[in-house]
């Protein structure tokens, strides 16, 4: 059974260069990754509001959104949830504080 997120990556990778008239990946696409990455804020935004707002259901539909958006940011940077992967199992058992402490200033 396919994972869902792995799923829809490939839906995503796949509609990047469909019609930006039928696709919103296209059409988000085709607006550039500032654009993408600007969407991907306004997400996470939302995303910050319903979880204030203790709104289970909502903040789920945010999350979900914010997922998304991640993945299509992802996509046009050449990356995918592989390297996101790769990058947590690096940081496994190493405490945040650590881990933050060890980035260049």
């Amino acid at each position: 059974m396919a994972d869902t997120l792995d799923t829809l990556e490939q839906t995503i990778r796949a509609r990047r260069t469909a019609s930006p008239d039928s696709s919103y990946v296209a059409r988000l696409t085709a607006r550039g990754r500032a654009k993408i990455a600007q969407k991907l804020g306004e997400e996470a935004t939302e995303t910050v509001i319903a979880a204030i707002q203790d709104d289970r259901e909502e903040l789920t539909k945010e999350a979900a959104d914010l997922v998304f958006h991640l993945i299509v940011l992802l996509a046009d940077a050449g990356l995918s949830l592989d390297n996101v992967r790769a990058e947590l199992a690096r940081r496994e058992g190493v405490s945040g504080i650590e881990e933050k402490a060890s980035r260049p200033a």
